[in-house]
């Protein structure tokens, strides 16, 4: 996962203009990224006047910049220090065959500084280029206020929501997940279109169980992978009322499908639990699937793989780990409440507090001593984003919906792992995952990332996307190309 990311920053000029502010703006603009711990890639004075584009043999120089840099290039920015010109950018970005986020800024006029020889007109060359983005079928992302400074905070708020589109979009790239085992029968809610997946870049590596259970048992107690797992599951979670057969068990799974991710190259994974690994092995998987979402490369259970999906998408947007949740109680008479649980494997970071015990549940039908290595606490209070892909077969498309909440404090006596959710308006977001139907898992994050998630997925990803109840200041956007 990518914390410094580089940017392609393409300088508007226009003729017309006072060339002295897309000298200036370029400058300023190269402070500010890398200020902000960024690489950028961008014509130089020697290249171009300025480094800026002005002309179409311009476009062509950064065209050909960019397409040399281009495995390394997670987004672009377009700076208008004065109008611009409009083709010269568009052309710019089409001829580079670069598919990545875009970024339009307009730096604004001052009211003392009118005259011609400081007169920007950036309000009016923000129009002009973003409808040739449009024409040209480049998608394209926009700052919150139509000008703004480079140097403001606003800006600052604009670049880190920007970097988290492109993170998202990054990470969704030729992105592999291991679906470990098959969707277990009871569970018709998780089946999911591998093609409609594969469109969009997205690889499923299958394994069926038989095969980890023959990895596991090729794997000696004493095998230096294995001690090194075991203790790591120690440091992890507190497991003094766990046997050690069991922990020894479910150490040498996680082994097993460590080591099968990595040869096959997956990021994430979804896994097979309920009830074949009970029955056939003796253990639940949720520890290990803890620890692998706690590290920000998320694992579901009951082979959720579009929910692991999810997952991914708010951990790559806020950096920090990811579960995957069922809406699964009401929480008294509070319209806009709910208990959110599962068994549990979340992360770490989710809880207030965590132990290691047997999945009760499960225990009622396959015997306590097969059930061990479940994450039982209570899901701590914050600010919450929450997020469900779904793949719709009969529209051929992927489509999903978002929205931010909070969990609460509110008193709850239960087992797994479990929290208090709160969402406003609650009734019509549950009307509508179920009148649309949707699955019963949704993956949360704590984190307000439901802006860019929804940006990411819904114009450059092109999945169809409902924004539950997005604040005053939130950008939805309403264009797709």
């Amino acid at each position: 996962m990518k914390e410094q990311l580089t940017f392609g920053l393409i300088v508007g000029n226009r003729g017309f203009f006072p060339d002295h502010l897309a000298k200036e703006g370029r400058d300023e603009m190269l402070a500010v990224l890398e200020k902000a711990g960024h690489r950028v890639i961008a014509l130089s004075p020697e290249q171009s006047k300025f480094g800026s584009v002005e002309t179409h043999d311009d476009a062509i120089r950064c065209a050909e910049l960019f397409r040399k840099h281009r495995d390394e290039i997670d987004g672009i920015i377009v700076t208008l220090p004065n109008f611009g010109d409009e083709r010269g950018v568009a052309d710019s970005i089409r001829l580079s065959t670069l598919k990545v986020p875009v970024l339009v800024q307009a730096t604004p006029d001052r009211s003392d500084k009118m005259k011609i020889s400081h007169r920007r007109d950036s309000f009016c060359g923000k129009m002009s280029a973003c409808n040739n983005l449009m024409q040209y079928g480049i998608p394209y992302s926009i700052t919150a206020k139509h000008t703004v400074q480079p140097d403001s905070d606003e800006f600052r708020k604009d670049l880190d929501w920007f970097a988290k589109v492109c993170r998202v979009v990054d990470g969704f790239r030729n992105l592999r997940i291991a679906a470990i085992g098959a969707r277990p029968q009871a569970f018709n809610t998780v089946r999911y279109s591998e093609r409609l997946l594969e469109r969009s870049g997205i690889s499923v590596i299958t394994l069926d169980l038989s095969d980890i259970f023959g990895a596991v048992s090729r794997l000696k107690d004493n095998d230096d992978t294995v001690q090194q797992k075991l203790a790591a599951i120690k440091a992890y979670v507190p497991t003094q009322n766990i046997p050690s057969e069991a922990l020894l068990k479910m150490t040498k799974l996680g082994v097993a499908i460590e080591k099968f991710m990595a040869d096959q190259h997956c990021t994430v994974s979804a896994i097979q639990c309920w009830t074949s690994l009970e029955e056939n092995f003796g253990v639940v998987p949720c520890t290990i699937m803890s620890m692998m979402s706690d590290s920000l490369l998320p694992s579901a259970c009951e082979t959720d793989v579009v929910g692991t999906l999810s997952m991914y998408a708010l951990a790559l947007a806020s950096q920090t780990p990811s579960a995957l949740l069922d809406w699964n109680n009401n929480y008294g008479d509070d319209p806009d409440k709910a208990v959110c649980f599962h068994c549990s494997n979340l992360p770490k970071h989710f809880f207030a507090d965590v132990i290691m015990d047997f999945q009760e549940i499960i225990a009622g039908t396959v015997g306590k001593e097969n059930t061990y290595g479940t994450c039982v606490g209570r899901v701590k209070a914050g600010d919450m984003t929450y997020l469900r892909f779904s793949t719709d077969d009969y529209t051929g498309a992927i489509r999903g919906y978002i929205g931010q909440g909070e969990f609460t404090k509110d008193p709850l006596e239960t087992f797994g792992g479990a929290g208090v959710c709160r969402i406003p308006r609650m009734q019509k977001l549950l009307n509508f995952i179920c009148e649309n139907g949707f699955e019963h898992h949704v993956a949360a994050n704590f984190s307000t990332v439901a802006d860019p998630v929804y940006e990411a997925a819904k114009k450059y990803l092109g999945w169809e996307m409902f924004y539950h109840e997005p604040g005053e200041h939130d950008r939805v956007s309403i264009r797709t190309t």
